[in-house]
């Protein structure tokens, strides 16, 4: 079994951007947890596999105008679907 790390994110950004913000999450294989509203923003948590992480800050910042803020911590190893563990054995084979 392929293992990878899946990272928890939170995101708080302005109400406006959320559509947009979680379907970027979806994209990314991230499985929503939860959002709640704070003060006139949003906070947005989910699971992400680090490797769908790279560029992220910088792509969420685009997507909202540079009005929104990330955290990433580690939070547990989950299986790679199969056919990306397919993929990756067939790359490390050659």
């Amino acid at each position: 079994v392929l293992l990878e790390p899946i990272m928890a994110v939170e995101e708080v950004s302005p109400d406006e951007y959320t559509g947009n913000v979680i379907g970027d999450l979806n994209k990314r294989r991230g499985l929503p947890k939860g959002q709640e509203v704070k003060g006139g923003a949003v906070v947005i948590k989910a699971d992400v596999p680090l490797s769908e992480l790279f560029g992220y800050v910088t792509d969420l910042r685009t997507i909202t105008s540079g009005r929104a803020s990330a955290s990433l911590t580690f939070s547990h190893y989950s299986e790679v679907p199969k056919n990306i563990a397919e993929d990756v054995i067939t790359q490390a084979k050659g």
